[in-house]
């Protein structure tokens, strides 16, 4: 019989597996506390949820959501960095610790939906964020605004130029 424990982590975790845009399933086990708790205060830094559980209940979880694909990430020691925003940090967040450190290694990711394999979350630790996007983007609509109201302002600029060489002229 399943105890409460477990039962509470279970539909926390099917909670998460739900709203999550992303989900880095992790191998820790070889980092020392003083790594895990660095590597912890990153990921909340960027508001990325690091747990660690159970396979069993990670796997009970996952039919929960119908979530296939998963089984073969749940060997070993596993954690994971949920996120609820943006679905490449993690792997942005791991690529960076991992510059000091040989683990985290990510064992799968679940993309939105689809499952990947861990080596893809180095493509996705490359991709640029939702903030860089929009910056882009704004920058590529300002840029014909500006040059058109720079358009508008020098023939003014020109006529009041001329204007005001014949008025000059005339006195």
């Amino acid at each position: 019989m399943p105890s409460n424990k477990n039962i509470n982590q279970v539909e926390q975790l099917s909670e998460s597996f739900s709203k999550a845009k992303a989900i880095y399933f992790t191998e820790y086990h070889g980092l020392n506390v003083g790594d895990i708790t660095r590597l912890r205060g990153e990921f909340f830094k960027e508001n990325i949820e690091y747990k660690v559980a159970k396979n069993t209940l990670i796997e009970l979880a996952a039919k929960q959501n119908k979530i296939e694909g998963v089984n073969e990430f749940l060997k070993g020691s596993t954690a994971l960095a949920i996120s609820y925003d943006e679905p490449v940090l993690p792997a942005k967040v791991i690529k960076n610790f991992c510059k000091d450190n040989d683990l985290p290694h990510v064992k799968g990711i679940l993309f939105e939906g689809r499952v990947l394999p861990g080596e893809d979350f180095k493509k996705l630790a490359e991709l640029p964020s939702k903030e860089e996007l929009l910056s882009k983007f704004v920058l590529l609509i300002r840029s014909p605004i500006q040059n058109f109201a720079y358009g508008l302002k020098d023939p003014m600029q020109n006529l009041v130029g001329v204007l005001n060489n014949l008025k000059e002229n005339k006195n």
